[in-house]
Protein backbone atom coordinates (compact mmCIF):
# COMPACT_ATOMS: atom_id res chain seq x y z
CA UNK A 1 0.00 0.00 0.00
CA UNK A 2 1.54 3.90 -0.84
CA UNK A 3 1.17 5.94 2.16
CA UNK A 4 1.27 9.48 1.51
CA UNK A 5 2.11 11.57 4.65
CA UNK A 6 1.66 15.75 4.64
CA UNK A 7 -0.41 17.85 6.83
CA UNK A 8 -3.94 16.66 7.37
CA UNK A 9 -7.09 18.76 5.99
CA UNK A 10 -9.16 21.20 8.76
CA UNK A 11 -11.55 19.22 7.13
CA UNK A 12 -14.10 17.64 9.86
CA UNK A 13 -14.26 13.89 10.07
CA UNK A 14 -17.37 12.31 8.09
CA UNK A 15 -18.28 15.12 6.40
CA UNK A 16 -21.88 14.67 4.67
CA UNK A 17 -20.84 14.67 0.61
CA UNK A 18 -23.89 15.06 -2.16
CA UNK A 19 -24.59 12.68 -4.35
CA UNK A 20 -22.94 12.63 -8.04
CA UNK A 21 -25.84 13.18 -10.24
CA UNK A 22 -27.12 10.39 -12.79
CA UNK A 23 -25.13 10.27 -16.69
CA UNK A 24 -28.18 9.41 -18.63
CA UNK A 25 -26.62 8.62 -22.16
CA UNK A 26 -29.89 6.44 -23.08
CA UNK A 27 -31.55 9.16 -26.07
CA UNK A 28 -27.61 9.24 -27.58
CA UNK A 29 -27.12 5.55 -28.45
CA UNK A 30 -28.83 6.31 -31.39
CA UNK A 31 -27.63 9.30 -32.92
CA UNK A 32 -23.69 7.42 -31.79
CA UNK A 33 -24.76 4.79 -33.81
CA UNK A 34 -25.78 7.00 -37.13
CA UNK A 35 -22.96 9.06 -36.89
CA UNK A 36 -20.83 5.75 -37.02
CA UNK A 37 -22.90 3.91 -39.83
CA UNK A 38 -22.68 7.22 -42.06
CA UNK A 39 -18.47 7.47 -41.08
CA UNK A 40 -18.52 3.88 -42.02
CA UNK A 41 -20.61 4.56 -45.16
CA UNK A 42 -17.91 6.80 -46.32
CA UNK A 43 -14.66 4.78 -46.07
CA UNK A 44 -13.11 3.72 -49.52
CA UNK A 45 -11.78 0.07 -49.35
CA UNK A 46 -8.09 1.39 -48.56
CA UNK A 47 -9.65 3.08 -45.41
CA UNK A 48 -11.43 -0.26 -44.30
CA UNK A 49 -7.82 -1.87 -44.38
CA UNK A 50 -6.26 1.38 -42.24
CA UNK A 51 -4.20 0.55 -39.22
CA UNK A 52 -5.39 1.74 -35.92
CA UNK A 53 -4.14 2.68 -32.35
CA UNK A 54 -6.24 -0.21 -31.42
CA UNK A 55 -3.52 -2.98 -30.89
CA UNK A 56 -3.08 -5.19 -34.58
CA UNK A 57 -6.72 -4.14 -35.49
CA UNK A 58 -7.64 -1.79 -38.66
CA UNK A 59 -10.73 -0.21 -38.84
CA UNK A 60 -12.79 -2.97 -40.04
CA UNK A 61 -11.73 -5.24 -37.47
CA UNK A 62 -13.05 -2.89 -34.72
CA UNK A 63 -16.19 -2.03 -36.56
CA UNK A 64 -16.53 -6.11 -36.49
CA UNK A 65 -15.82 -5.72 -32.61
CA UNK A 66 -18.01 -3.89 -32.21
CA UNK A 67 -21.16 -6.30 -33.68
CA UNK A 68 -19.60 -8.63 -31.17
CA UNK A 69 -20.10 -6.31 -28.21
CA UNK A 70 -23.98 -6.08 -29.19
CA UNK A 71 -24.55 -9.68 -29.24
CA UNK A 72 -22.86 -9.73 -26.32
CA UNK A 73 -25.49 -7.49 -24.78
CA UNK A 74 -28.40 -9.20 -26.68
CA UNK A 75 -27.23 -12.65 -25.60
CA UNK A 76 -26.03 -12.34 -22.10
CA UNK A 77 -28.42 -9.77 -20.81
CA UNK A 78 -31.63 -9.94 -22.82
CA UNK A 79 -31.72 -13.46 -23.25
CA UNK A 80 -29.60 -14.98 -20.77
CA UNK A 81 -27.62 -17.05 -22.29
CA UNK A 82 -25.51 -18.57 -20.30
CA UNK A 83 -22.36 -18.75 -22.14
CA UNK A 84 -22.09 -14.66 -22.22
CA UNK A 85 -22.21 -14.69 -18.45
CA UNK A 86 -19.17 -14.13 -16.23
CA UNK A 87 -19.14 -14.02 -12.50
CA UNK A 88 -17.31 -10.90 -11.57
CA UNK A 89 -16.81 -10.09 -8.01
CA UNK A 90 -15.17 -6.99 -7.68
CA UNK A 91 -11.89 -8.26 -6.73
CA UNK A 92 -8.41 -7.84 -8.46
CA UNK A 93 -7.93 -11.58 -9.03
CA UNK A 94 -11.72 -11.45 -10.67
CA UNK A 95 -10.71 -8.52 -12.81
CA UNK A 96 -7.85 -9.73 -14.05
CA UNK A 97 -9.79 -13.55 -14.85
CA UNK A 98 -12.12 -11.16 -16.41
CA UNK A 99 -9.85 -9.40 -18.77
CA UNK A 100 -8.71 -12.96 -19.75
CA UNK A 101 -12.14 -13.82 -21.02
CA UNK A 102 -13.07 -10.67 -22.74
CA UNK A 103 -9.57 -11.04 -24.76
CA UNK A 104 -10.13 -14.12 -25.71
CA UNK A 105 -13.29 -13.90 -26.84
CA UNK A 106 -12.66 -10.46 -28.82
CA UNK A 107 -9.77 -12.12 -30.22
CA UNK A 108 -11.66 -15.00 -31.42
CA UNK A 109 -14.38 -13.15 -32.62
CA UNK A 110 -12.70 -10.38 -35.21
CA UNK A 111 -10.56 -13.60 -36.60
CA UNK A 112 -13.13 -15.67 -37.06
CA UNK A 113 -15.45 -12.12 -39.33
CA UNK A 114 -12.70 -11.00 -41.67
CA UNK A 115 -14.72 -12.65 -44.06
CA UNK A 116 -17.38 -10.31 -43.82
CA UNK A 117 -17.59 -7.33 -46.42
CA UNK A 118 -17.90 -4.11 -45.00
CA UNK A 119 -21.59 -3.62 -46.72
CA UNK A 120 -22.35 -6.62 -44.43
CA UNK A 121 -20.54 -4.89 -41.34
CA UNK A 122 -22.89 -1.74 -41.61
CA UNK A 123 -25.98 -3.84 -42.39
CA UNK A 124 -25.39 -5.38 -38.87
CA UNK A 125 -24.22 -2.48 -37.20
CA UNK A 126 -27.49 -0.75 -38.41
CA UNK A 127 -29.30 -3.69 -36.78
CA UNK A 128 -27.46 -4.42 -33.66
CA UNK A 129 -28.37 -1.13 -33.27
CA UNK A 130 -31.91 -0.73 -33.04
CA UNK A 131 -32.29 -4.26 -31.28
CA UNK A 132 -29.72 -3.09 -28.33
CA UNK A 133 -32.07 0.40 -28.44
CA UNK A 134 -34.83 -1.55 -27.57
CA UNK A 135 -33.21 -3.72 -25.20
CA UNK A 136 -31.93 -0.92 -23.25
CA UNK A 137 -35.38 1.25 -23.38
CA UNK A 138 -36.72 -2.17 -21.31
CA UNK A 139 -34.43 -1.46 -18.95
CA UNK A 140 -35.18 -0.06 -15.18
CA UNK A 141 -32.46 2.24 -14.94
CA UNK A 142 -32.05 2.26 -10.99
CA UNK A 143 -32.18 -1.32 -10.85
CA UNK A 144 -29.01 -3.35 -10.05
CA UNK A 145 -27.39 -4.57 -12.82
CA UNK A 146 -24.05 -5.82 -14.10
CA UNK A 147 -20.88 -4.35 -12.41
CA UNK A 148 -18.82 -1.79 -13.49
CA UNK A 149 -15.42 -3.24 -13.13
CA UNK A 150 -13.06 -0.57 -13.55
CA UNK A 151 -15.04 1.60 -10.63
CA UNK A 152 -14.82 -1.66 -8.78
CA UNK A 153 -17.82 -2.11 -8.66
CA UNK A 154 -19.34 -6.21 -8.74
CA UNK A 155 -23.10 -4.69 -9.38
CA UNK A 156 -23.96 -0.86 -10.96
CA UNK A 157 -26.98 0.20 -11.44
CA UNK A 158 -28.48 -0.20 -15.19
CA UNK A 159 -27.74 3.58 -15.94
CA UNK A 160 -23.99 3.35 -15.02
CA UNK A 161 -23.96 0.23 -16.83
CA UNK A 162 -25.43 2.00 -19.91
CA UNK A 163 -23.24 4.84 -19.45
CA UNK A 164 -20.34 2.41 -19.59
CA UNK A 165 -21.65 0.97 -23.14
CA UNK A 166 -22.08 4.20 -24.45
CA UNK A 167 -17.98 4.94 -23.57
CA UNK A 168 -17.12 1.54 -24.97
CA UNK A 169 -19.12 2.55 -28.41
CA UNK A 170 -17.64 6.14 -28.75
CA UNK A 171 -13.99 5.44 -27.77
CA UNK A 172 -14.00 2.69 -30.59
CA UNK A 173 -15.79 5.04 -33.16
CA UNK A 174 -13.29 7.65 -32.34
CA UNK A 175 -10.27 4.50 -32.95
CA UNK A 176 -12.06 4.37 -36.01
CA UNK A 177 -12.48 8.00 -37.56
CA UNK A 178 -8.56 8.40 -36.52
CA UNK A 179 -7.39 5.25 -38.10
CA UNK A 180 -9.78 6.89 -41.27
CA UNK A 181 -8.40 10.21 -40.90
CA UNK A 182 -12.13 11.41 -40.23
CA UNK A 183 -13.45 14.21 -37.80
CA UNK A 184 -14.00 13.63 -34.46
CA UNK A 185 -17.22 12.86 -32.30
CA UNK A 186 -15.98 16.15 -29.83
CA UNK A 187 -20.10 17.93 -29.95
CA UNK A 188 -20.27 18.12 -26.05
CA UNK A 189 -23.33 16.58 -26.28
CA UNK A 190 -21.93 13.41 -27.27
CA UNK A 191 -18.37 13.54 -25.64
CA UNK A 192 -18.97 14.71 -22.16
CA UNK A 193 -20.68 12.10 -20.60
CA UNK A 194 -18.28 10.12 -21.59
CA UNK A 195 -15.47 11.83 -19.81
CA UNK A 196 -17.86 12.34 -16.78
CA UNK A 197 -18.48 8.08 -16.64
CA UNK A 198 -14.82 7.94 -17.08
CA UNK A 199 -13.82 9.79 -13.83
CA UNK A 200 -16.33 7.58 -11.87
CA UNK A 201 -13.44 5.55 -11.78
CA UNK A 202 -11.55 7.65 -9.63
CA UNK A 203 -12.28 6.51 -6.34
CA UNK A 204 -10.90 2.88 -7.60
CA UNK A 205 -7.77 4.44 -8.73
CA UNK A 206 -7.07 5.80 -5.69
CA UNK A 207 -8.08 2.63 -3.48
CA UNK A 208 -4.83 1.41 -1.91
CA UNK A 209 -3.32 4.68 -1.53
CA UNK A 210 -3.89 6.15 2.15
CA UNK A 211 -3.82 9.86 3.07
CA UNK A 212 -5.58 11.46 6.18
CA UNK A 213 -9.29 12.17 6.26
CA UNK A 214 -10.51 14.91 4.57
CA UNK A 215 -7.79 14.74 1.58
CA UNK A 216 -9.19 16.08 -1.69
CA UNK A 217 -8.16 15.67 -4.81
CA UNK A 218 -9.68 17.39 -8.12
CA UNK A 219 -9.32 16.00 -11.45
CA UNK A 220 -9.95 18.83 -13.85
CA UNK A 221 -10.33 18.12 -17.63
CA UNK A 222 -10.84 21.16 -20.25
CA UNK A 223 -12.47 21.99 -23.46
CA UNK A 224 -16.09 22.08 -24.52
CA UNK A 225 -17.23 18.69 -22.77
CA UNK A 226 -14.57 18.17 -19.93
CA UNK A 227 -15.38 19.42 -16.41
CA UNK A 228 -14.18 18.92 -12.85
CA UNK A 229 -14.29 15.89 -10.39
CA UNK A 230 -13.29 16.00 -7.14
CA UNK A 231 -12.67 12.49 -4.39
CA UNK A 232 -12.25 13.16 -0.78
CA UNK A 233 -11.24 10.62 1.86
CA UNK A 234 -13.82 10.06 4.26
CA UNK A 235 -14.20 7.11 6.41
CA UNK A 236 -11.71 5.33 5.61
CA UNK A 237 -12.90 5.63 1.98
CA UNK A 238 -11.88 7.52 -1.42
CA UNK A 239 -15.61 9.21 -2.85
CA UNK A 240 -16.48 11.25 -5.21
CA UNK A 241 -17.43 14.45 -3.86
CA UNK A 242 -18.88 17.55 -6.16
CA UNK A 243 -18.91 19.56 -3.07
CA UNK A 244 -15.21 19.26 -1.94
CA UNK A 245 -14.02 23.15 -1.59
CA UNK A 246 -10.35 22.82 -0.54
CA UNK A 247 -7.96 20.58 -2.55
CA UNK A 248 -4.40 19.10 -1.30
CA UNK A 249 -3.88 18.20 -5.25
CA UNK A 250 -4.66 18.79 -8.69
CA UNK A 251 -4.47 17.21 -11.82
CA UNK A 252 -5.44 19.02 -15.10
CA UNK A 253 -5.63 17.59 -18.34
CA UNK A 254 -7.29 18.90 -21.99
CA UNK A 255 -10.18 16.37 -23.46
CA UNK A 256 -8.00 14.97 -25.97
CA UNK A 257 -5.59 13.77 -23.61
CA UNK A 258 -8.21 12.53 -21.17
CA UNK A 259 -9.78 10.24 -22.89
CA UNK A 260 -6.60 8.68 -24.80
CA UNK A 261 -5.45 8.21 -21.44
CA UNK A 262 -8.61 6.49 -19.37
CA UNK A 263 -8.50 4.09 -22.47
CA UNK A 264 -4.79 2.85 -22.55
CA UNK A 265 -4.47 5.15 -26.22
CA UNK A 266 -1.88 6.88 -24.50
CA UNK A 267 0.28 5.84 -21.52
CA UNK A 268 0.61 7.69 -17.88
CA UNK A 269 3.77 9.10 -18.90
CA UNK A 270 2.84 10.20 -22.32
CA UNK A 271 -0.12 12.33 -20.93
CA UNK A 272 1.97 13.78 -18.02
CA UNK A 273 3.91 15.65 -20.84
CA UNK A 274 0.23 17.76 -21.47
CA UNK A 275 -0.75 17.64 -17.82
CA UNK A 276 -0.45 20.09 -15.27
CA UNK A 277 0.21 18.65 -11.82
CA UNK A 278 -0.54 21.14 -8.53
CA UNK A 279 -0.26 20.89 -5.05
CA UNK A 280 0.68 17.24 -3.53
CA UNK A 281 2.68 16.10 -6.55
CA UNK A 282 2.34 12.08 -6.11
CA UNK A 283 -1.23 12.42 -5.01
CA UNK A 284 -1.78 14.26 -8.24
CA UNK A 285 -0.13 12.08 -10.64
CA UNK A 286 -2.05 9.38 -9.31
CA UNK A 287 -4.49 10.72 -11.33
CA UNK A 288 -2.66 10.07 -14.44
CA UNK A 289 -2.83 5.96 -13.51
CA UNK A 290 -6.72 5.58 -13.91
CA UNK A 291 -8.24 3.77 -16.19
CA UNK A 292 -11.93 3.43 -17.48
CA UNK A 293 -12.02 0.71 -19.89
CA UNK A 294 -11.49 -3.11 -19.06
CA UNK A 295 -7.55 -3.34 -19.29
Amino acid sequence: MLVLHHASSTRPAGIELQPLPRIDVLALFPEERAALLDALRSLSDAQWSNPTVCDAWTVKDIAQHLIADDLGRLSGGRDRFAAQRFDFTGDDSSTRHLLEFINRQNEAWVEATRRLSPRVIVDMLEWTGNQTQAYFESLDPNKMGLGVSWAGESESPNWFDLAREYTERWHHQAQIREGAGLPMLYESRLFAPVLDTFARALPHTFRDLDAPQGTCVVLRITGDAGGTWSILKNGGRWLLSPNAADSNAEAELDQDTAWRLFTRTISASEARKHARLTGNEALAAQVLQMVSIIA
